[in-house]
């Protein structure tokens, strides 16, 4: 495994840019971070959980961006410094991937080892949802710990959720390659695992690709495009096990490009 210092450096969607300063301004430690993430974002799934009329936000753009971009957003809505908190109504409208995204950014900025991990989730109603969150090195501990920044007060009391957001325990979030490896070896079932109406080992198959990108420090790839795949090209042939099984098992591996299967030929 490469040292986890490796993760100190920026990726080109965690560069925080002209905004370095202002997050300097910020405290280091890890809930202290994490609340001033959900201080400025609001995920656009659970706009109603904070009293926002999803009709409001219709138009609104869900692409994952940049740090520095997605700041100069922030700052548009509100001047304020990043630790003073907004309204959920003056929050970015997001998804779990710039929470992730966003997080990691700051720990970068305070020399706390980071990176992004796409998995799946068990504490949002499915079995395991489709989910992004921040992995960080404790180098008290000597470990990488998980933290979902999504989860504050209201999503907390909303889902029930007992445990700590910045140590989310392995009972409640499986890596991508934990549930490939999970399915390969009859201990899930891979309809229990996808995002929406979306299920089965061909989503697994995606988060897996984008797990092994993300601590790649390629936090987005076309790999995100998934909806665009027609029902037809959402498989997985025998060919493709071999690497997936390696990729599932050692998703820090140099990084493999691997072309969209519903983009080859195109």
């Amino acid at each position: 495994m490469p040292n986890p210092e490796h993760w100190l450096r920026h990726s080109r969607m965690s560069d925080l840019g002209a905004y370095i300063d202002a997050v300097g301004a910020l405290p280091a430690d890890i809930r202290g971070l994490a609340g001033i993430v959900q201080g400025i974002l609001v995920h656009e799934a659970w706009l109603g959980a904070y009293d926002l009329d999803e009709r409001d936000y219709r138009n609104v753009a869900r692409a994952t961006l940049p740090a520095a971009e997605r700041l100069s957003r922030v700052f548009e809505r509100d001047s304020r410094p990043l630790q003073c908190r907004r309204r959920p109504d003056r929050r970015e409208v997001t998804t779990c991937q710039d929470f992730a995204l966003l997080l990691c950014a700051f720990f970068r900025s305070k020399q706390i080892p980071s990176r992004v991990r796409c998995g799946f989730a068990a504490y949002f109603g499915k079995p395991w949802e489709d989910h992004w969150v921040c992995e960080y090195w404790d180098r008290q501990g000597r470990q990488w710990r998980l933290c979902d920044p999504q989860l504050d007060d209201v999503l907390r009391e909303r889902c029930v959720i007992g445990f700590d957001p910045i140590a989310v325990p392995c009972n409640a979030f499986m890596l991508a390659g934990q549930a490939w490896l999970a399915c390969r070896d009859a201990k899930a079932d891979p309809g229990d695992f996808g995002h929406g109406d979306v299920t089965g080992a061909w989503f697994v198959k995606i988060n897996v690709v984008r797990d092994h990108y993300a601590v790649n420090n390629r936090e987005t790839s076309a790999w995100d495009s998934w909806r665009a795949a027609p029902s037809s090209r959402r498989v997985v042939s025998e060919r493709e096990t071999v690497l997936l099984d390696d990729l599932a098992a050692r998703p820090d591996q140099e990084l493999i490009d691997i072309t969209p299967d519903w983009r080859e030929g195109a």
